[in-house]
């Protein structure tokens, strides 16, 4: 449901003609959000995957004991499925109802560099498009009450001989004449069934092709616990909630420095709780979506209700970060007591995305945030974005209601504020209150945007009117 703090009602892409709450302290739909997305109990009984035959010298390969203990734990009602002290190689570990798949510390889970174990293809996704193929590490499907907790380490072992080198960048191995993901049979090939509007189960991809599986994804689940892990040297995107509800990250570290290497991606999600995390990053540490082009368009789920909390950001593209896939919108974040400072960090907070992607973003809260250093500026607003050349369409975006409080920026960076708007329909409802900015090359550089609304706000000692 959607809400505004200013006195007059807004109607969203997808709740034209529905009423709006109103509310007077925004962050009380924070802790709604925190309420309504709850804990998640798993009964008391353990099974401890060397007794299904798991093995932790790193070099046998236990995919079939961790199914076992999981089918086990699932079949008896649930309970948790107990990594114990050691390194287990393994392929992709498929999750059920009501498991938790606990990691002891000093634990580590090692998955093989064996593409084959990665088949079957499944329904995941890629940049935002639904498609069939390589398992995800770590996957669920339509499940519920499932959790991934515990003190120890789950290692991709992605780097520049594997699965790396499929971004196409020399920097993570690539070779000229290589197969990589812009080739024709790859992602060109997947736009194109995306447009035309080829079912996903005959998107099918994996053998023979070059686009790298996501680390964690949940597809359509339900009560999501990642809580405590660290992950490391991901094949691609980290954590990825997809068209999944009421999601817990609690105390979840991502030190994955590889390309793609988002830490937390919510798309088509509702509900998302993260906190106490620690993100230091090869992309963006958190990247809020809701699918590509038409794509999104097909499925038309916003990604809403997201509260963002209590999180040190490192290396990045972005700290909090709204796109670029976002066809569907994005509304209802909150961000608030976080650490954001790295000279290897680009952005505090960013929204992107272009008119061949459109989408909308409302009612992003973000407070108490501060920043020690930024390489290009504390808030980016960017409508032109594009990565595969000009991306030009016929979808107009949507930016409304930003507010930003209480931010403190040491080292701003090349801006202040960076804003390039549409002049189709103008950024609107940006308001910074309690801001101090300093040590921006420029304070601002606004392009299509309605007057910024500042209260007490100052850029490099400038009181900002």
């Amino acid at each position: 449901m959607g809400f505004t703090l200013v006195s007059c009602k807004y109607q969203s892409q997808t709740e034209a003609n529905q009423d709006v709450v109103i509310q007077e302290n925004p962050w009380d739909e924070a802790e709604r959000i925190i309420e309504k997305i709850g804990k998640i109990n798993f009964p008391d009984t353990e099974f401890i995957v060397t007794d299904f035959g798991a093995m932790g010298d790193g070099e046998t390969l236990n995919t079939q004991a961790f199914r076992d203990a999981i089918d086990k734990c699932n079949a008896a009602g649930g309970g948790h499925v107990i990594v114990p002290a050691g390194n287990y190689l393994t392929g992709p570990i498929h999750l059920k109802s009501n498991v938790d798949l606990h990691l002891e510390e000093g634990s580590e889970i090692l998955f093989t560099t064996d593409y084959k174990a990665y088949l079957p293809a499944v329904h995941t996704s890629y940049e935002g498009m639904e498609i069939m193929n390589y398992s995800p590490l770590i996957y669920a499907k339509g499940q519920k009450n499932i959790a991934v907790t515990g003190k120890g380490t789950l290692n991709g072992q992605a780097n520049n001989q594997n699965w790396w080198p499929w971004s196409g960048a020399a920097r993570y191995g690539h070779q000229e004449g290589t197969p990589q993901q812009k080739d024709n049979h790859n992602l060109p090939k997947l736009f194109k069934m995306v447009e035309d509007g080829v079912p996903v189960e005959d998107r099918v991809f994996g053998v023979g092709h070059e686009l790298r599986p996501l680390f964690f994804q949940t597809l359509e689940c339900e009560n999501v616990l990642i809580q405590g892990v660290t992950f490391t040297n991901a094949p691609f995107w980290v954590i990825h909630p997809l068209k999944s509800k009421y999601i817990t990250v609690d105390g979840v570290t991502v030190n994955s420095h590889g390309p793609n290497n988002d830490g937390c991606d919510p798309e088509y999600s509702s509900y998302v709780h993260i906190t106490n995390c620690k993100f230091n990053t090869g992309d963006d540490c958190i990247a809020i979506k809701s699918g590509r082009n038409a794509d999104g368009r097909r499925v038309n789920i916003p990604s809403e209700n997201i509260v963002v909390e209590n999180c040190e950001m490192k290396d990045g593209h972005g700290g909090v970060v709204m796109g670029s896939e976002i066809s569907a919108g994005v509304r209802n974040v909150f961000v608030r007591n976080c650490i954001m400072n790295s000279p290897n960090l680009d952005r505090a907070i960013r929204i992107k995305t272009n008119t061949l992607r459109g989408g909308f973003v409302e009612n992003l809260y973000v407070k108490d945030i501060e920043v020690g250093q930024v390489k290009e500026a504390v808030l980016k607003i960017n409508l032109y974005y594009g990565i595969y050349g000009v991306q030009e369409g016929e979808f107009i975006p949507t930016i409304k209601n930003i507010n930003l409080e209480n931010i403190t920026v040491e080292n701003g960076g090349e801006y202040g504020i960076l804003i390039k708007g549409r002049p189709e329909k103008l950024v609107s409802g940006i308001t910074l209150k309690n801001v101090v900015i300093n040590g921006a090359e420029q304070p601002t550089s606004i392009e299509n945007c309605e007057p910024i609304t500042y209260f007490n706000t100052k850029i490099n000692y400038i009181i900002m009117q």
